[in-house]
């Protein structure tokens, strides 16, 4: 049984190897949302079950949420050695300052576990095992006693690295070789470990398991994927994006921009029942969609309060870098409180959906005249 990485960085981060922070998108919508929602720079992994996705073009990197959803677009129409890639792993670009190689196998011959490491690590391990063999350290396990903290710790010597560095690869090759062991593992693999400000890191996780012990490990049906999704997204080819309380609310918003003779950038439903904190997510997302001249947003408050739209939307205006119009459509629970809440901030607001999809389409044309 093959791990996707990121359910394999999941197993590996509960027995305490450092890993990125990264969710899963399954489309460009949900990649421009999750480095929204990251606000840094990102590395987009194509999960496959096979190698050489590096070499073939299957991790890419973006700067801003716009490039990642370009990006996550042409991932998601690849294949990658006759496997279609279905999602991406999308993480923080790390800023690397030095790679190792790590992984425990089965030594068919010798019939034990063998731990082979490297100072270099990469795309190119394969290459430097023909190359340059001398590189790759290698020890073989007793699997019938305890492979203990001291031992990795000589591993972590023999590699080379720096003595600064030895206590704590020797901890991450100890805790690798536990994970292999534990769940009865073929192979348990990190091509990079990386050394970064923050210490050693598993940027990539190779974990296959011997089906026959599956019984033993029924919890591993439980790994799945780092994100639930807050709110349905697309994005649309126009300039005024629309976000609603209810999917109905939102294609109404959608036809009012239509009727008044603009065009939607999204449709954003937050649900029925979205907090501060979800309004305040929606708003960054489309605040910085470079396309995006206008906001409408228009909440019928019922599960959703009006005053935690207000204070959701007074958040996420003075986070933003970029400074947009937003129309706002506030009625229902609350309203008095969070019309109040706007009024104070200097936000102008209406009760009527007409004549607040009105508005949004009279500012993106003055925008552009």
């Amino acid at each position: 049984m093959k791990f996707f990485e990121h359910d394999a960085k999941k197993l590996f981060k509960r027995n305490g190897i450092s890993i990125l922070e990264g969710h899963v998108a399954y489309s460009p919508e949900e990649a421009m949302e999750i480095a929204t929602d990251m606000g840094c720079p990102v590395a987009l992994k194509s999960q496959v079950l096979v190698g050489g996705r590096g070499k073939g073009g299957g991790i890419k990197f973006a700067d801003d949420p716009d490039e990642a959803f370009e990006v996550a677009g042409k991932l998601l129409d690849m294949e990658i050695k006759g496997e279609k890639v279905k999602h991406i792993l999308i993480e923080e670009k790390a800023n690397i300052q030095e790679e190792f190689f790590l992984t425990v196998s089965i030594d068919r011959s010798s019939k034990k576990p063998i731990i082979m490491v490297s100072i270099e690590g990469g795309v190119e391990i394969e290459q430097l095992a023909i190359t340059n063999p001398e590189k790759i350290v290698k020890y073989h396990i007793n699997p019938l006693e305890e492979f203990l903290p001291y031992e990795a710790r000589e591993i972590a010597r023999k590699m080379g690295v720096d003595s600064s560095l030895i206590s704590s690869l020797g901890g991450i090759i100890w805790k690798l070789y536990n994970v292999f062991d534990k769940y009865d593992a073929q192979v348990a693999e990190i091509n990079p470990l990386i050394l970064t400000e923050d210490g050693l890191i598993a940027a990539d996780a190779k974990l296959e398991i011997e089906n026959d012990s599956l019984f033993r490990h029924k919890d591993l049906t439980e790994v799945n994927s780092f994100k639930t999704k807050e709110f349905a997204f697309v994005k649309l080819d126009g300039d005024i994006a629309v976000i609603g309380n209810g999917a109905g609310l939102t294609l109404t918003g959608m036809d009012m921009i239509k009727l008044n003779g603009g065009n939607p950038a999204t449709f954003l439903d937050i649900g029925g029942g979205a907090s501060e904190n979800t309004i305040k997510k929606a708003l960054n997302l489309v605040l910085n969609h470079a396309p995006i001249k206008v906001v409408f947003l228009n909440v019928l408050g019922g599960i959703t309060r009006a005053d935690d739209v207000a204070k959701g939307v007074i958040r996420a205006l003075d986070s933003s870098k970029r400074k947009i119009n937003i129309v706002i459509r506030l009625t229902g629970i609350n309203e008095e409180e969070g019309q109040k809440i706007l009024e104070e901030a200097g936000i102008p607001f209406e009760i009527s959906m007409e004549k607040a999809a009105k508005k949004a389409v009279e500012i993106r044309n003055s925008l552009v005249e």
